[in-house]
């Protein structure tokens, strides 16, 4: 993923797969199950399921965040997801919002999974979890995957939300004066959806 002439489609298979991976070991402890029995061909079995009646809350940061959840339904049975859209304004580094699905209303128990492929200043992932908790959702009910985070975020989130649980493959050292993580990807959502210019 970080060889910068790797082709588009690969870059998405991978980022896709990499996704399934952390979503993985974000929810394996974490998902609601519930006791019940099955008929087998041969007799009664005691089984654990995921709990149909409660959805997870998928809310993907667009656009390199869907990349992340193209695999998800293999782990997640069940879910609900509402997008969010950030644009970064390049000379401030301040994210503004273009699109919010989110439900006017969350419950403390909600578990919901965000997904951003990359987390550099950590400014557009602190405006949606601000969202979140407003509209109802619990901090500790929120788990983040990410390929690759940067110090400057992981310090901003920690400060505000130290029960946060982010799952990232990468902790790269630093950022530019552009607010890039070095020596990080790029621009995911470019690079996955074969939009660089």
């Amino acid at each position: 993923m970080r060889q910068k002439d790797t082709p588009s489609a690969i870059f998405r298979s991978s980022a896709a797969e990499l996704g399934r991976i952390l979503i993985y070991e974000a929810v394996r402890d974490w998902l609601p199950t519930v006791d019940l029995q099955v008929q087998t061909p041969l007799g009664i079995a005691d089984a654990t399921v995921v709990d149909p009646m409660q959805p997870i809350k998928v809310v993907p940061i667009l656009r390199a965040g869907l990349v992340l959840l193209e695999q998800a339904a293999m782990l997640l049975p069940v879910t609900q997801t509402y997008h969010v859209g950030y644009v970064r304004n390049d000379e401030t580094l301040e994210a503004t919002c273009y699109l919010n699905k989110l439900p006017p209303n969350l419950a403390t128990e909600d578990r919901i999974l965000l997904a951003d492929c990359m987390l550099a200043t950590g400014g557009t992932l602190m405006q949606v979890l601000d969202d979140l908790v407003s509209r109802g959702a619990a901090p500790e009910m929120i788990r983040v995957v990410s390929v690759v985070c940067a110090p400057p975020a992981l310090k901003l989130l920690g400060e505000k939300y130290p029960g946060l649980t982010i799952y990232t493959a990468m902790i790269d050292a630093e950022l530019d004066a552009r607010g890039y993580i070095i020596p990080g990807l790029g621009d995911a959502g470019d690079r996955a959806f074969g939009t660089d210019l």
